[in-house]
């Protein structure tokens, strides 16, 4: 099966450490969204990933989601954030199924966080994400491929 994520991960590298782990054990491609996007109609399962500001996937993903997802893909959805209270990938789901793709799963976990006001005292969260939820992370993405070898 043929599988990318796709992610975007600029202000701490929270998001790239969990992409990294998972694209290290399972040799599937990483696509940084900030550069030239190949074609990702070739991929079987395409992971969205990204760190959350205010509440939202960052734009520049958020736009190449739009843009350049094709329709009809298995997808799963990766965040760091510097409160994991909800599901921050709302906005992009909406986009995904209107594109009729198929939704797999969603993790989130702390990230480290310095953005707005958060900066004025050093941040939260400077040691996430953590081994353990790099580790959730890739026990995540393990369900995933077995929800998809499965079917």
């Amino acid at each position: 099966m043929e599988t990318a994520i796709l992610f975007e991960s600029y202000h701490h590298g929270n998001t790239k450490k969990i992409c990294d782990a998972i694209g290290q054990k399972y040799g599937i491609t990483l696509i940084d969204a900030r550069g030239p996007i190949e074609d990702l109609e070739k991929y079987d399962l395409i992971g969205l990933a990204s760190g959350v500001a205010y509440g939202k996937y960052y734009k520049t993903i958020t736009d190449v989601i739009r843009n350049k997802l094709p329709h009809n893909k298995n997808v799963f959805f990766i965040y760091t954030c510097g409160n994991p209270n909800k599901d921050y990938s709302m906005q992009v789901k909406e986009i995904v199924a209107g594109k009729n793709c198929t939704i797999l799963g969603v993790y989130g976990c702390k990230g480290y966080d310095t953005y707005g006001p958060l900066k004025l005292i050093g941040g939260i969260n400077k040691e996430n994400p953590t081994a353990d939820e790099i580790n959730e992370a890739i026990k995540f993405f393990e369900n995933i491929l077995r929800r998809c070898t499965d079917e």
